[in-house]
C-alpha cells in the first residue's frame, strides 16, 4: 500500500476548516460505468453497503485484498473458489463476484454488499494519494491534485487528459481560498478553490468548496472535497 502523506500546510490553509466527508456525484457514476471492468493487474478499490448497514472499502491489490473495516484493516490472500473471487485468513474471509460481495468475520457474516461504483471513484483517489479531487457537468470534467507531485486534469467526459506538477499556491486567508496557477509553455491552467459550499449541479450532493478550474481560456466550475 502507498503511505499517505502528511496533509501539508498549503492546503491546511484553506481546507482546514473543511469537513472529512461528502458524498458523490452523478457525473462519477456515469464515468464508472464507461470505464467498465479494470484490468486484473491493476488495483481495484470498491465501497461495499451491506444489507445489514455495515460500509467498507475494499482494494484489491494482485493477489491480496485490503479490506478498511469500521474497526480495523485487514490483508487477505487470494484462495481457490468455484465462483467469484475469495480471500481468506483465518476466521476472516471475503467473497466476491460482480458487484456483489459477502464478508464474514469469525461467527458474524454480513451478506448482500453491494459496491458503490461512484464512491469507489472517491476512495480509490484517497488511497492512491491524491489530495484533493473535484468534479464538474456539461461537459464532465474531473481534478485530481497531490501536494509536492502532479495535478491531473481530465475533461470532456474523459476525452481530454493533462498532467502538470503541482505549483506552490497562492493563499488568501481573508477570502478562504487558495490559486494554483500553471504555465508550461504548452498550455495555461489555473484552479481556484473557495472555501464555500457548493453543490454538484447534476446530483445535488453538497461539498465543503466551490472550484473554478480555467485551462487554455476555457472555464469550467464544480465541486471539491480534500481527501486527507
Amino acid at each position: 500500500m502507498k503511505e499517505q502523506k502528511p496533509f501539508i500546510y498549503v492546503l491546511f490553509c484553506t481546507l482546514a476548516l473543511l469537513a472529512a466527508c461528502a458524498n458523490t456525484t452523478t457525473l462519477d457514476a456515469v464515468i464508472a460505468e464507461s470505464l467498465g471492468p479494470q484490468s486484473q493487474t491493476s488495483p481495484q478499490t470498491y465501497v461495499y453497503e451491506c444489507s445489514d448497514g455495515t460500509r467498507f472499502t475494499a482494494r484489491i491489490e494482485g493477489e491480496k485484498i485490503w479490506l478498511f473495516l469500521p474497526n480495523q484493516t485487514l490483508s487477505l490472500p487470494h484462495v481457490p473458489s468455484d465462483s467469484g473471487a475469495k480471500y481468506r485468513e483465518g476466521m476472516i474471509m471475503f467473497w466476491s463476484k460482480g458487484d456483489e460481495a459477502m464478508l464474514e468475520v469469525g461467527k458474524k457474516r454480513h451478506a448482500h454488499c453491494k459496491n458503490n461504483r461512484a464512491e469507489a471513484i472517491w476512495e480509490d483517489a484517497k488511497l492512491r494519494g491524491v489530495d484533493f479531487r473535484a468534479v464538474g457537468n456539461e461537459p464532465g470534467w474531473h481534478l485530481e491534485l497531490t501536494a509536492g507531485e502532479k495535478v491531473v486534469f481530465v475533461g470532456d467526459y474523459g476525452t481530454t487528459r493533462q498532467e502538470f506538477a503541482t505549483p506552490e499556491p497562492i493563499i488568501d486567508q481573508s477570502t478562504r481560498s487558495t490559486t494554483y496557477r500553471i504555465q508550461d509553455g504548452k498550455h495555461d491552467l489555473v484552479i481556484l478553490i473557495q472555501g464555500q459550499g457548493c453543490h454538484d449541479s447534476m446530483s445535488g450532493d453538497p461539498f465543503e468548496t466551490t472550484v473554478t478550474v480555467i485551462l487554455d481560456g476555457k472555464k469550467y466550475r464544480g465541486c471539491g472535497k480534500a481527501l486527507h
